[in-house]
């Protein structure tokens, strides 16, 4: 969480700690599992709707646009739509959207690192 003297100083609409500050809602929108999948299946890749369904394992097709139509909201994600027929469209991580995708890169990598942890961590919990 962002510390109380990072905080001094920002907008209303910056404060994570508010409930109806703005940078609370994006955090909301872009902290699921979802997000984050998609966010790392896209990488530095332009990618189909299909493509993106069939690297994103177990997402419904329901789930990915909603989450796609979101990322793309908030700028993370750009939609291309190429007049063919049928429509061809593609989907790309924008410039704040490759920023993002460091920090969900970070989050990846401590899931790797810390995999053996946790799943003794649930063996424990559970006996």
């Amino acid at each position: 969480m962002v510390t109380k003297q990072l905080l001094t100083g920002l907008p209303e609409d910056a404060n994570l700690r508010r409930a109806d500050s703005l940078a609370r809602e994006i955090f909301s929108d872009v902290a699921n599992k979802w997000a984050f999948l998609i966010i790392e299946a896209l990488g530095e890749r332009t990618l189909r709707f299909s493509e993106l369904r069939n690297d994103v394992e177990g997402v419904s097709h329901k789930m990915l646009t909603q989450n796609l139509r979101m990322l793309e909201r908030n700028g993370l994600v750009e939609r291309k739509v190429h007049p063919t027929v049928p429509p061809r469209v593609e989907y790309t991580l924008t410039e704040p959207g490759q920023a993002l995708r460091a920090t969900v890169d970070g989050m990846c990598g401590w899931t790797h690192t810390y995999l053996g942890h946790i799943e003794d961590a649930r063996r424990r919990f559970g006996a």
